[in-house]
């Protein structure tokens, strides 16, 4: 099965930390990226560079910036193949956020059949 390890923190948390512990952090993100059972991950830019889309009668809103005034946002995302959520917990563990002030939100993926 496949889940979506969401990736909540501060903006600029690892910045603040020492070069070797964010050399570290990094380290440990490379090596989850780089595990079989990853089938994706990436970093997200900045979220002052997000831009939000509604649509209301009709009309299509845009608007800068975070939907919401948080202290964490979504910073990444990693899409594991696991077998199970224990599996995918024990992933999400290992993601340096965790330890770091963050938080790993774990939701499994619905896909449609294709066939």
């Amino acid at each position: 099965m496949q889940y979506a390890l969401l990736i909540y923190a501060e903006p600029g948390y690892q910045e603040a930390l020492p070069q070797a512990e964010r050399e570290a952090a990094y380290a440990e993100y490379f090596a989850l990226a780089d595990d079989p059972r990853c089938v994706e991950s990436a970093r997200l830019q900045p979220v002052e560079t997000a831009t939000n889309v509604r649509v209301a009668g009709g009309r299509t809103l845009v608007t800068d910036g975070p939907f919401a005034d948080t202290k964490e946002v979504l910073g990444g995302f990693c899409l594991i193949e696991a077998a199970d959520l224990d599996e995918a917990i024990e992933l999400a563990a290992r993601i340096p956020a965790t330890r770091l002030g963050g938080v790993v939100e774990v939701r499994p993926v619905l896909r449609r059949d294709r066939a």
